[in-house]
Formats: C-alpha cells, structure tokens, sequence
C-alpha cells in the first residue's frame, strides 16, 4: 500500500487568513478596552493626586504586575498552550482548574500584600492593603480571558472587558471624591472583580481552587519554566521601580511611569496581540512548520516599527500645553524620557515576536533563558543608570537592555527551530496522548491516567 504524504497547508491560504486576521482582531479588541481602561486609570491619577502619589500608586501597579504573572506562568500560560485546540469538554475541564489556580494565587499573594502593607503603614502601606483586597478578583477575571482566547472566542473577552470598562465609571467618579491612592486602587480593582463575576456567567463554568495543586501537578513541565518565566520579568521591573525609588526618590518613579503611560495605547496593541499570538503560532506550526519564523518575524518587526512611530509621534507632535492639560503636572518631569522608554518598547516589541514562537514550540528551557539574561540585563542596566544619572539614566539603561535582550531572543528562537521535528504524518492517527484528567459522566466519576504510548493498528 503506498505511503502518501501530505502537502504541508500553507498559513496563507485565504481561508486560514481570514480566520486567523479575526482572532487576531478580537484580541487587539480586547486589549484596546482593557489597556485604555487602565490607561484612563493612570491618567485619571496623575491629574488628580500629582507625582509623589502616582509613584506610590505604580509601585502597586507593578507588584500587581509580578503577581499576574505569577498566575499566568501557574495557571493561564499552560492552558493556552495545551487547551487552545482540543474538543469544547476538556476546554472546560482546563478553565475549571486553571480559574481555580488563579483564585488561589490571588488569595495568597493577596495575604502577602497584607502583611506587608500593615507592616510598611502610611500611604504606601495603605495602597498595599488595598491591593491586597481586589488581588482575587483580578486575577479571576485575566484567567478568564485567557480561557476565552484559547477557546477562540476572542468576542467574549472582549465582552468581558468592556463590562470591565462601564463598571470602572462609577467606581472612578467615587474614588475622585474620596481623593486618595486607596481609593484609586479599589475602584479599579474591585470593578475588575464585577467583570470577573460576569465571566463565569459567560462561561458557565464554576472555578476549582481545589485543583490548583493537581494543575500544577499535570502542568509542572510548562508551569515552573513558565512561572520563572514570568516573574523574571516582572519582576525585573519591580526590582527597577523599587530600586529607582530607594536611589532617586518615589517622584523618579512616577515620572518614568508617567513616561510609560504615554505609551499606553500602543501598549493596548502589544499586549492584545501576546493573548492570542501564541495560539496562532501553534496553530502555524501544526499547519506548516517552516512558516513559523516567517510569521514571528512579521509580528515582531510590525509592532517594534509600530512602537517606534508612536513614540515619534508623541515626541514631534504633542505640545508641552495639551500634555499639561492631559497629565497635568507629570508630563514636566515625564516628557525628557518619551525617547527612551519609546526605544526600550521597540526592543521588548520585536522580542514578542521571537517570544511566541519559542513558546508555539514548547521550547520552554529556551524561552526561560532568554527571559532570564533579559531581566538580568533590565534590572542591573536600569539600577546602574538610576545611579548615574536618576530617573533619565534608569530610563535609558533600561533602553539598552530591551534591545540587547532582544538579540537573545531572536537567537534562542534560532536554536529552537533548527532543533524542532515535526511529527510524522499519520502519528495523529495512530498515537492518542491523554492528559490526567476527571470528567463526571452520568454521576460517575472516569479518570484518564497518563498514556504516551502509540496504539498498535
């Protein structure tokens, strides 16, 4: 009997384009609404409490930052790896027990920020108490947008946000009459956690905290290196504010966030495309292999050039009046840095691109390398130049270490498709892999042990 191969399908079929242009549609969608809420969020307290609050409401931001992270790496990065292409019933089994996991690490580190608030006391302690409060509910509702985007249901995430959005209103309006970092940090988390009981009213699908630890068992081999993954890099970042703060003082570290917030709508795109471009990159190397640096190089180069426009434009175009009126007094201390932070956003840019594509391939050791010479890189050159030169040098240090970084990437990337081989055509056929899973049917209880060996026809 002869042995057919099949012609690998092309990603640029128009069928496959088209599919592919709306998911990627709904995700820039989505992110648009989350980030420009946060965006308005930012701006909102930058005009109303000045720099040395807006500094003590972004180190919040970026610890809040590390902890997302956190859930990401434990609970929503494996389920968009390993649920975004699988029949609808075990999508559910996974959202149950990864929405669980993020429950569970909202409710820990949120223990966390409230020891450590009460211990600090004052403003800044405050904010963290704070935190620690809405800390569930945000993590709940960022699972839930993960879950929506490997399901390929980008509309619904998008849905979600804009609940997220309307609910933020009010909640704002509140907070400008109390006129306090406290109450900032409750309005915008605690309408997060109005959009994550929407979530499970979308899905229908109950969260399992008790799972996390048999998730994290079943997933250990993406979750850990994903989990270092992560919290390397934001972490990074909170080790550059806290540092900028204890050398330069917490007015340094409101003015480069306010730099940052500058770049917050172009951050919409960057981080609307990283929710659905490791699904699409899976997607393009089951289809056809040897396209995926191909498509990796168009997703980094289109948004470091698009980054790279943005932040010219801020610069060449914004008059010094119409920043005032829309930073108030942050935009004096925070319109010297626009150049820098622009650079630094072009290099962390062209690195998504390389990013989804080691993680399409599962190349978590390679990804995890990478994430860790780039944060070692953003931290030692953002501390150093905060010695040298305060808020500008931290800013143009960290520039030198995102471009740097993203050489390492790109490289790794390298490796990781010249090591890849695909499977055999036919091996989807003979070999079935079942992951431990629990799946009730009929009110009993069926367990699926791990099988990795093929089925002899």
């Amino acid at each position: 009997m002869a042995n057919h191969r099949r012609a690998p399908r092309s990603i640029f079929r128009s069928g496959a384009v088209r599919a592919m242009a709306g998911r990627l549609s709904w995700g820039l969608g989505d992110q648009a609404v989350s980030s420009l809420t946060n965006f308005a969020v930012g701006l909102y307290v930058a005009r109303s409490l000045g720099t040395f609050a807006f500094g003590i409401f972004s180190l919040a931001w970026v610890t809040y930052g590390v902890v997302l992270n956190v859930s990401r790496g434990l609970a929503t990065d494996p389920l968009m790896v390993r649920f975004s292409a699988v029949p609808e019933a075990r999508w559910r089994l996974g959202v149950a027990s990864a929405s669980g996991t993020a429950i569970g690490v909202g409710c820990a580190t949120g223990l966390i920020s409230l020891v450590a608030g009460l211990a600090a006391g004052g403003p800044l302690g405050n904010a963290f108490v704070a935190l620690a409060v809405v800390l569930p509910g945000l993590l709940l509702q960022d699972a839930w947008r993960f879950a929506f985007f490997a399901r390929g249901a980008g509309k619904k995430a998008f849905i979600n946000d804009c609940v997220w959005g309307v609910a933020l209103l009010p909640a704002l309006y509140v907070a400008a009459q109390v006129h306090t970092v406290v109450a900032f940090v409750l309005a915008w988390g605690l309408s997060g956690a109005v959009a994550a009981a929407y979530g499970w009213f979308q899905t229908g699908i109950l969260p399992h905290p008790r799972e996390a630890l048999g998730w994290f068992r079943r997933q250990r081999d993406l979750s850990v290196r994903y989990l270092v993954e992560n919290v390397s890099n934001s972490g990074a970042s909170q080790l550059r504010a806290y540092g900028l703060g204890a050398i330069a003082g917490i007015t340094a570290v409101g003015a480069v966030r306010g730099a940052e917030q500058l770049l917050g709508p172009f951050l919409a795109l960057l981080m609307g495309l990283s929710l659905v471009t490791v699904a699409e990159g899976a997607r393009v190397l089951q289809r056809a292999p040897h396209r995926l640096k191909h498509f990796c190089m168009i997703l980094g180069g289109g948004q470091a050039a698009a980054a790279l426009c943005w932040g010219l434009g801020l610069l060449l175009l914004v008059p010094d009046g119409a920043g005032r009126w829309v930073m108030g007094s942050v935009w004096d201390s925070s319109s010297p840095l626009i150049l820098p932070v622009t650079l630094a956003v072009v290099g962390a840019s062209f690195a998504t691109g390389a990013a989804a594509g080691l993680r399409a391939l599962g190349a978590a050791p390679r990804s995890l390398r990478s994430q860790l010479i780039a944060s070692l890189f953003y931290v030692t050159f953002g501390i150093t130049g905060a010695f040298l030169g305060d808020a500008a040098g931290s800013a143009w240090g960290v520039a030198i270490a995102t471009l740097t970084g993203s050489v390492v990437w790109w490289w790794q990337l390298r490796l990781g498709l010249r090591d890849y081989v695909p499977p055999e055509p036919g091996a989807n056929e003979t070999t079935i892999v079942f992951a431990p899973l629990r799946e009730t049917i009929n009110e009993t209880t069926v367990v699926f042990e791990p099988i990795k060996e093929p089925i002899k026809e």
